[in-house]
């Protein structure tokens, strides 16, 4: 652990390459209709979720690797397999081949969880939170942003110019991390086949972990269920609005990018429980907003909400799991983002189902349902005397 915090111009490049990174998830989403109407399949649908179920492939395959080798090197040359992957989606001749480029672009983006514990590891236990906090911003930034910029460049330019674009921002991206970025020793001297076993001793030995992890995958489902369904719904005869109105709802939900550094402080300063279940119980209040509430007024103050909760309880897990064990972040990384991720495909692949079935309101059934239950999950694991923050086996 280093004694000195970053700098300052170091923490907001690497909030930079995280968004960069992980905007790659979320171009598909609003280019979802434009993409069934230029390639007919029903392989289409499956490419929101295999890009979301490359991502979690990725976290349990290759953040791992981070605890056994340099992380900078491995920052850099997974930067530059995402762009082999943007190459193989812009130019795939296939709905097949495009969901086979999707899951290689999930796994690779996963660069992106590299660059988080590395932050908690440069950070001084004292300004931990804030400055993860920060990089998780610009995480935030590119989840959501990604997809204003992907529904402007399909609505001017189709779908393939957007993989394109993603081409050289991943390369550029991929210099500026091996310049900047210090040297960090690996460490743990196990073999890999070691370490993945020791997934399964973590698991075991951290109920906080295993808490969070499951906690944040019920709420990232149903954050991926509003963002894989809102193209889809924006389409109705009700609004009749396309993929660049889609988009901009990302600028919408770029309120809760100030949720991060904010949540950060507080978990920094007062403990990290009371953000994590006020916000469970906000992203319930949301579907009872996206429910109630049907106008475009409605999808709007019910995506500020939803966006905001689910990324201060995102930052108070952070802090909770990055507390402890700086030997093994790399590998409570890949358990959380794991867990979380399945949670986001397992959620997106739902909403589609929910979506065939009964339209908007079986949607908002369905989120409010995974909602609730991680609300009680907290409640019950107050009852039963889990401390969240205890990282000892």
């Amino acid at each position: 652990m280093m004694n000195a915090s970053p700098s300052r111009r170091l923490i907001y490049a690497m909030a930079a390459a995280t968004g960069l990174a992980v905007a790659n998830l979320y171009y598909n989403q609003p280019m979802l209709g434009v993409m069934e109407r230029a390639m007919p399949s029903s392989f289409m649908a499956l490419v929101p979720t295999a890009t979301q179920l490359g991502y979690a492939l990725g976290l349990f395959t290759l953040v791992p690797l981070g605890d056994l080798f340099e992380r900078r090197k491995l920052i850099v040359t997974q930067f530059c397999v995402l762009a082999c992957a943007l190459v193989i989606a812009a130019l795939a001749p296939t709905a097949g081949v495009l969901v086979l480029g999707s899951l290689c672009m999930g796994a690779a983006a996963t660069v992106a969880q590299q660059i988080v514990p590395l932050a908690a590891h440069l950070a001084p236990p004292e300004r931990r939170g804030a400055i993860v906090g920060t990089v998780m911003s610009g995480l935030l930034c590119g989840l959501l942003l990604s997809r204003t910029l992907a529904g402007f460049v399909a609505a001017h330019a189709g779908w393939r110019a957007m993989f394109w674009l993603g081409v050289p921002l991943a390369l550029a991206t991929a210099t500026v991390m091996g310049r900047m970025l210090p040297e960090s020793q690996p460490t743990t001297q196990t073999s890999y086949r070691e370490l993945m076993v020791s997934l399964t001793h973590l698991w075991r030995q951290l109920p906080s972990l295993r808490l969070a992890a499951f906690t944040q995958a019920l709420l990232f489902g149903v954050f991926s269920v509003f963002w894989t369904i809102l193209a889809l719904r924006l389409q109705d005869p009700r609004f009749n609005l396309g993929s660049e109105v889609a988009g901009l709802f990302g600028i919408i939900g770029a309120v809760g990018i100030f949720a991060a550094p904010v949540a950060g402080r507080i978990a920094d300063r007062r403990g990290p429980h009371r953000v994590i279940l006020g916000g469970t119980v906000l992203v319930l209040f949301s579907w009872f907003v996206f429910s109630i509430w049907q106008s475009l007024s409605g999808l709007i103050a019910g995506c500020i909400l939803l966006d905001f909760a689910v990324q201060s309880v995102l930052i108070s897990n952070q802090h909770i799991i990055y507390a402890g064990r700086p030997e093994a972040r790399g590998r409570i990384t890949t358990l959380f983002m794991g867990v979380m991720f399945l949670g986001g495909a397992s959620g997106s692949a739902a909403a589609m189902l929910a979506w065939t079935a009964g339209g908007w309101n079986m949607v908002c059934l369905l989120s409010a349902l995974l909602s609730a239950a991680a609300v009680i999950l907290q409640l019950r694991s107050r009852q039963s005397g889990i401390i969240h923050g205890d990282q000892s086996p």
